[in-house]
């Protein structure tokens, strides 16, 4: 079973970096000074567990009236698991219950199909991130 919690613990941040840390720079070549950066120190942290291992991550943080949900990413193993839904929806709730009325992110394009499939709407033309084509999503909570 699948669940998601925001990091309130050392351990649990440290689970999310792991993550995080696996996904972005071992898989995907992301530079480590670009996936860790100073707004990881202001923002909220999100970790998705499989009984207790930890599988997924994502980071919130609140941009003028939006949620922003960042570094979202599951563990390649268990992509399809439903751990980014959770996720996705965990932060949102989390969002909602700051009054933020929407939702927003930078996803790549190869991940923009699965927020679409959450309520997502491409509002940005191809950018690079990273060395990564993205696209900017929004979302009404």
């Amino acid at each position: 079973m699948i669940t998601v919690q925001e990091a309130l613990n050392e351990q649990q941040q440290k689970d999310a970096f792991h993550v995080r840390f696996n996904v972005f720079v071992n898989e995907q070549k992301v530079p480590e000074d670009l996936e860790m950066d100073e707004l990881d120190d202001t923002s909220l942290h999100f970790i998705a567990y499989e009984d207790s291992l930890a599988i997924g991550a994502g980071r919130l943080r609140f941009v003028e009236e939006y949620g922003k949900a960042e570094r979202v990413c599951v563990l390649s193993s268990r992509r399809k698991s439903g751990a980014g839904r959770a996720i996705m929806q965990t932060m949102e709730q989390k969002a909602r219950e700051k009054g933020c009325p929407a939702m927003k992110l930078n996803a790549q394009i190869s991940a923009s199909a699965f927020y679409k499939s959450l309520g997502y709407t491409v509002t940005s033309k191809e950018f690079m991130d990273a060395g990564i084509p993205h696209v900017e999503m929004k979302k009404s909570l």
